[in-house]
């Protein structure tokens, strides 16, 4: 009964549509010990050949009126009852999803997609049950097993009540039992469907990627293996479940056969009636539902227990980044934008020996280009993320407008942010709300103005559907340029003071380069932009530009200065010139 302790909260909250559920479910199994008193009468009274129509009809509207009571009964504690079961689902799910919102970047490493997934589906129904179900089990077991063997022994006889539920105290053990193996059993029954959620969500993702490299065979059968371990998994729920049906079953038919043989010789003895007899023979009719009830609700608060404990697991983690060091007064409109990095250095969490960035320090005005180049695993994108706020355990500071970022709420820190990551996210929806998703209250001509910007307007207007086109899971009917092109309309739709380019127009030529650049520059003349690329010309006119190597700065400057140093940039830029014109000759 440890779940009922767990789910205290949940109860204390709905106490009143609880005790008045239960008390409609008690009510309806008092109900339900009138039918077998009247059969009994009756069978007194034929057997006694004293029955007349009236008594006859008297007893059949009894039994009417009976099964009236129970039919309204039964609807007011279902709807209670199974209704508060499912207020229970709705507010773990919302919890589950607002938690999932509220957490970083670490958080999403160390938990995969599909164990997410299944927390929020398997786990949330298996507790829902304990809510309903359970309480349902528990309150009919207690209540209808308890008041029929008063009425056994009120209006039939001790001796033979006694006699005939021998059977029930092995049956509570033999439930015991069972249920601590089905708790172990179900807990890794939900893991191994976890993992398969896992390698499902994993495997369509990447199909693509299968199927370009031939391996969509060998990922099936991968697939299929997984598949077996985990029927193998469940096969143990089954088999304890299994298992305690049947000596459910062999002890009900045993309560029967030890009913009928000594009540016969009662009867005999004229110690009761035959009446009496048959209404000890219906009350163990209502005796089968508590007993097997026994092993079902092992079943549920077992599995409801074991699903209970994964969600908590989860709930129980904390984000790493907080804002428990900001001024909740402190209102970033009020702070001039000039953007200072002074970081001397940072190393991920899981790698605290090796420092990623190593003295980083730089000073952006209003209206100033930041522009970042280096080689892959430069640190680009990790100082980015600095910015974000995606991680804090760093040594220095980044300061926007004055004030360390860490004191400005993260939610208005955000805000302030207009940011295209490397790895586009596109909504199955449709182009104009893909766009508007950073201003849902933005005007179509808003949404077209910022396409134009981003030198996507005529792409989109050449579809049939225009704006209305659905792009598809993760923008599947969109080309790399498009779907790049896209996110930045989206961010610049946001209209934020700090623009974002994270390696943003890697997939568009450079003729839509040009064109995108040309407009940001208009757009930003009193806003700061950070561009990562690894394409020179997409820096080329950047105020400050900054060559990154193993975390450290090793050339900075504008792109004339970078040029006569003849470093690493300068070479990059012939190397890449080179290649530009080789394409075009190829064009040509």
């Amino acid at each position: 009964m440890g779940i009922y302790q767990k789910l205290g909260w949940f109860f204390k909250q709905h106490k009143k549509r609880y005790i008045f559920g239960i008390a409609m479910l008690m009510l309806t199994s008092l109900a339900n010990l009138v039918p077998p008193r009247i059969l009994g009468l009756m069978a007194d009274q034929l057997n006694k050949k004293q029955i007349t129509w009236f008594s006859y009809f008297k007893y059949t509207g009894l039994i009417l009126v009976a099964a009236l009571s129970l039919y309204v009964l039964r609807l007011l504690w279902r709807s209670l009852i199974w209704g508060g079961a499912t207020i229970l689902e709705k507010e773990l799910r919302a919890k589950l999803f607002a938690h999932f919102m509220k957490m970083d970047r670490t958080f999403f490493q160390n938990n995969r997609t599909g164990d997410l997934m299944a927390h929020a589906t398997n786990d949330v129904m298996a507790v829902q049950e304990v809510a309903g179900d359970g309480i349902l089990t528990v309150v009919d077991a207690i209540t209808l097993g308890g008041c029929t063997a008063v009425a056994m022994i009120l209006f039939v006889d001790l001796r033979l009540t006694l006699i005939a539920l021998l059977p029930m105290p092995l049956l509570a053990i033999f439930a015991r039992y069972f249920g601590d193996k089905l708790y172990v059993a179900y807990d890794k029954s939900q893991a191994a469907f976890s993992k398969l959620n896992n390698k499902t969500q994993e495997s369509v993702s990447g199909i693509k990627v299968l199927k370009t490299f031939g391996q969509a065979k060998q990922d099936t059968n991968s697939f299929n293996k997984m598949v077996d371990e985990t029927i193998c998994i469940n096969k143990q729920v089954f088999k304890w479940q299994s298992m305690f049906d049947p000596l459910g079953s062999l002890l009900i038919g045993l309560t029967y056969v030890i009913a009928i043989i000594y009540g016969s010789i009662l009867v005999n003895n004229q110690s009761i009636t035959v009446g009496q007899l048959v209404s000890f023979v219906a009350y163990i009719s209502n005796m089968v539902w508590p007993m097997f009830a026994i092993g079902y609700l092992f079943n549920i608060l077992e599995r409801g227990s074991a699903s209970y404990d994964r969600i908590e697991k989860l709930l129980v983690q904390k984000p790493l980044i907080t804002d428990k060091n900001a001024d909740s007064l402190l209102n970033i409109q009020d702070l001039h934008s000039d953007l200072e990095f002074n970081i001397d250095s940072f190393a991920y969490p899981d790698d605290v020996d090796h420092n990623i960035l190593k003295n980083i320090h730089f000073t952006l005005k209003p209206g100033q280009t930041l522009g970042l180049v280096g080689k892959v695993g430069a640190g680009k994108t990790t100082l980015i993320k600095l910015l974000l706020r995606e991680y804090d355990n760093y040594a220095g500071n980044i300061k926007f407008g004055g004030e360390n970022i860490q004191k400005i709420p993260l939610k208005e820190l955000l805000e302030a942010i207009s940011y295209v990551p490397q790895k586009n996210f596109l909504f199955s929806t449709t182009i104009a709300g893909n766009i508007a998703f950073s201003n849902p209250y933005a005007t179509m001509d808003e949404i077209q103005a910022a396409a134009k910007k981003a030198g996507l307007h005529d792409d989109i207007m050449a579809m049939p559907e225009q704006y209305e086109t659905i792009v598809g899971e993760k923008g599947v009917s969109l080309s790399g340029g498009q779907r790049q092109r896209m996110s930045i309309a989206r961010a610049l739709l946001k209209d934020s003071r700090v623009l974002i380019l994270d390696d943003a127009l890697s997939a568009v030529d450079a003729k839509t380069e040009g064109i995108i650049l040309h407009n940001l520059k208009a757009e930003m003349h009193d806003k700061t932009a950070l561009i990562a690329s690894h394409k020179l010309s997409s820096v080329m006119d950047a105020d400050l530009i900054l060559v990154l190597k193993h975390g450290q700065i090793v050339e900075q400057g504008v792109h004339d200065e970078l040029l006569k140093q003849k470093g690493w940039y300068a070479k990059m830029w012939e190397r890449q010139e080179l290649q530009s014109k080789v394409g075009e000759n190829i064009d040509e």
